[in-house]
Formats: C-alpha cells, structure tokens, sequence
C-alpha cells in the first residue's frame, strides 16, 4: 500500500471526523499499482520522421475491450472544487482504463485507491502532478473526478464507449481533507 506524506484522523469543529492527507510527488513506481504515469522521458524513445521527431513509445496500457467496447477521445474541461479541497466520494470503471493528459500547463492532483470491491478512507492515496505527466487508470481503479487547481483546465482522455455501466461511484464514510 502506498501512503500519502500525512495521513491523518482529526475531528473538525461540528464533531465529524475527517481525514487530512497531504499530497506526494506522481512518479510512476509509485503509481504503478493504480495504473500508468505518461511523460515524455524514459527509455522507450524512438526516432522517427527523418530524425525530426522523437516518440515515447508505448506509454500506457489502454484497455477498454471488454465486452465489445471501443476507445474514444474526448477532451475534459475541469474547473476546482471550492477549498478547502475536500473528497466526498470516489468513482471506478470496471469494464476499462482511462486516460488523461492535461492539455494546459497547470499542475492538477489525482486521488486514487487500488481496485477492490470498496473504497476506504485509508486506501486512498494523493499525488500531484505536473503539468508534463498524464495517468492512465487501470480498469477498476478508484478515482476521484478531476481535480484541477486552476480557474479551468482541459485534458485530453481516452476512455471507453459501449455498453454496460462503466461507472460506479461510492460516497466516502469520512470525507478527506487534502493539506495544499
């Protein structure tokens, strides 16, 4: 299990119990049990066009297959959530990944939980991200939506169209509060 830098319990003033977490840096060993990290370094780097070009190769495993889906792009504008930034819920796609690659150059978080029937509060780890770094989420993965820290954001994503529900949300038991 990866944790956050602070994972925390505390009672705020109505006597409710939340839990702070503070943000770690995305790299992909850590990430690697949610799903993939894209950014353009590594070792699979391939030139093409003449020279001119250099492709990182084979980023993420897309898989969105399963029972007769098909991979769409689509374009995500997200606006933030009011602060204190606090998660309430999480959501998962069972029948396939999901791909986003922010298109602005703001740093955004990803809160993410290991793919399980259910999502506890202390399963749910948060990274920041750069403005150079996508994730893929691997099917089942939970997730929060999009978490962006500027007046808007755009990402391009590449997820699943076909049928079924691919989408199963689960309010948290105790909300989270993410230390900025």
């Amino acid at each position: 299990m990866v944790e956050s830098a602070v994972s925390e319990f505390m009672d705020d003033p109505n006597s409710k119990s939340m839990h702070r977490i503070t943000p770690i840096p995305l790299d992909s060993e850590t990430f690697a049990a949610f799903g993939d990290v894209l950014e353009a370094t590594g070792k699979h780097r391939i030139a093409i066009n003449e020279g001119t070009t250099v492709r990182f190769h084979d980023l993420a495993k897309i898989d969105v297959e399963k029972d007769g889906g098909k991979p769409i792009v689509n374009i995500f504008r997200g606006t933030p959530y009011p602060f204190p930034l606090t998660i309430r819920m999480m959501e998962k796609h069972p029948f396939g990944s999901q791909l986003f690659m922010p298109l602005e150059p703001f740093e955004y978080l990803v809160a993410v939980a290991e793919a399980k029937q259910k999502v506890e509060v202390e399963d749910v780890v948060i990274f920041a991200c750069s403005p150079k770094q996508g994730v893929n989420f691997r099917p089942g993965a939970w997730h929060h939506p999009l978490l962006v820290l500027s007046d808007q954001q755009d990402f391009l994503v590449i997820d699943r169209d076909g049928e079924g529900i691919n989408l199963i949300e689960q309010e948290l038991v105790v909300p989270i509060v993410i230390d900025l």
